[in-house]
């Protein structure tokens, strides 16, 4: 686990949140309050939108009886248009991402990452952000077991 891990705050501008990931050559940051609670997570998946973003459109809809039926789901369009056009943390971030706690063993963490997909899990206790644990942690940590 990593500890004294660099973070934002919601608050804080994009232009904090990029330059804090780059000078600390990090993948993603965990969004804390001012109580050192994780709030969020930003990451790199956050800040680009997929491939199917290269052509931001409203949803496809047709008419039917005077209304409107959207044939994919708004909310999806409303999250992708949050991120595209966010200026804070708070608009970038995805709010209560996925945590461990400190007391969790190596294979819970991986069983996680490799579940989620994630590169990177904010390390919680009592709500607080206490550190970090990354994929390469976990592969430290099964190797680690095996000898």
């Amino acid at each position: 686990m990593e500890v004294d891990v660099p973070s934002v705050y919601p608050e804080d501008p994009i232009e904090k949140v990029l330059s804090t990931m780059r000078d600390y050559e990090l993948p993603g940051v965990p969004v804390i309050n001012e109580g050192g609670r994780c709030v969020g997570i930003i990451t790199e998946a956050d800040l680009v939108l997929s491939d199917e973003g290269e052509d931001f459109h409203l949803p496809h809809y047709f008419e039917l009886f005077g209304g409107v039926v959207f044939l994919e789901r708004w909310s999806h369009f409303e999250e992708r248009a949050r991120k595209a056009f966010a200026s804070l943390a708070e608009d970038m971030m995805t709010p209560d991402p996925i945590t461990i706690e400190p007391d969790a063993t190596v294979r819970e963490a991986a069983h996680i990452i490799a579940g989620r997909k994630h590169n990177r899990l904010p390390v919680i206790e009592h709500g607080r952000l206490v550190g970090v644990v990354t994929r390469v942690d976990v592969l430290d940590g099964l190797a680690a077991d095996g000898e």
